[in-house]
């Protein structure tokens, strides 16, 4: 075996590890996640669930809700957006979308530059929403019942307002069946506000002064991105991708 190929075989089992904590997540928050989409009468979701009733949101479990807010500034502090590539439900979703994508977009280009700036005015538009307006009722909240059942009567009972909001949001999910991870990278609040801290934290994957942009880092990442560049998740799949061993894990060095 060639020492990429060697590389490559020593972070299969780190990738797979990040695939088991995704899929636990899942599980964890996955319900939380789809009531957030489908079900929260709120526009912005996750925020306001001690005030929302409908009862069956696990929003409303103490615990999930400041365990969710407590572990999300922490793990930013300590590992940069590593919530989006180890941690979030929505991450692992579009992610499995991206391997069925047309367009990958990893390349460095213009485009891909100015349409991260996508994170920010989604990030600016839950924050007027939320803190300008009051984060507003649109939708009557289907307070039980089936699920299937109750997001079909949420829609129904739904304002203009929230039925536009919901239908751009799985609108740029269904967009990454086109473009890979195009929700995650270029149009989530969650992604905007960390990746606004992303830079101050303690533990990242990172290039070193030997990189010679060859972008062989780039070609294998999910997020379209090079290791502690903009939508840079941590998710370490680069490890073994780099042919002269430019790419680390731990504190950077300034």
């Amino acid at each position: 075996m060639s020492d990429n190929e060697l590389k490559t075989a020593a972070v299969k089992p780190l990738i797979w590890l990040r695939r088991a904590v995704q899929t636990g997540m899942l599980a964890v928050l996955g319900q939380w996640s789809f009531y957030g989409i489908f079900r929260c009468p709120f526009p912005v979701p996750f925020v306001d669930c001690k005030a929302c009733p409908v009862i069956t949101c696990w929003g409303r479990v103490t615990s999930l809700f400041w365990g969710f807010w407590l572990v999300l500034p922490i793990s930013v502090l300590l590992f940069g957006r590593a919530f989006c590539g180890w941690l979030c439900p929505g991450g692992l979703v579009n992610q499995l979308i991206g391997k069925m994508s047309l367009f990958k977009l990893r390349i460095r280009n213009r485009f891909t530059g100015f349409a991260a700036w996508g994170l920010f005015a989604g990030l600016a538009a839950s924050l007027v929403l939320w803190l300008y307006l009051g984060n507003p009722r649109w939708m009557v909240p289907i307070r039980a019942g089936e699920f299937w059942n109750s997001v079909r009567l949420s829609f129904e009972h739904a304002t203009p307002f929230w039925l536009v909001r919901t239908f751009v949001v799985l609108g740029l999910v269904a967009a990454g069946f086109l473009v890979a991870n195009l929700w995650c990278r270029f149009a989530c609040p969650t992604g905007g506000l960390l990746e606004l801290f992303r830079r101050f934290s303690l533990f990242r994957v990172f290039k070193t002064g030997a990189c010679n942009d060859c972008d062989d880092c780039l070609k294998v990442c999910e997020m379209g991105t090079r290791p502690d560049e903009v939508n840079c998740t941590n998710c370490a799949d680069c490890l073994g991708s780099c042919p002269i061993d430019a790419i680390k894990v731990g504190r950077k060095r300034v």
